[in-house]
């Protein structure tokens, strides 16, 4: 996270316990609700950086540190 870059943490939270892992739930579902795409970043063994797009949840990696929301490109 870069303060000052338009970051904002929404939710931080260990899956593995119930209440956090309801907690994260809603909150995704609250930004998939609000129209924003979701992804999680994904280590590659070169140095780049890209991103696994995720749908659901139950779609987000157990081990996943952060997924990102980001809004839907405007136009058509």
């Amino acid at each position: 996270m870069k303060p000052g870059h338009g970051e904002v943490v929404i939710a931080e939270g260990d899956v593995e316990l119930a209440e956090d892992e309801a907690r994260l739930l809603e909150q995704f579902r609250r930004q998939i609700d609000a129209g924003l795409w979701a992804a999680v970043p994904v280590v590659q063994d070169n140095g780049r950086r890209e991103a696994m797009m995720v749908r659901s949840f139950e779609d987000v990696p157990r081990d996943a540190e952060r997924v990102i929301f980001f809004p839907r490109a405007a136009g058509g």
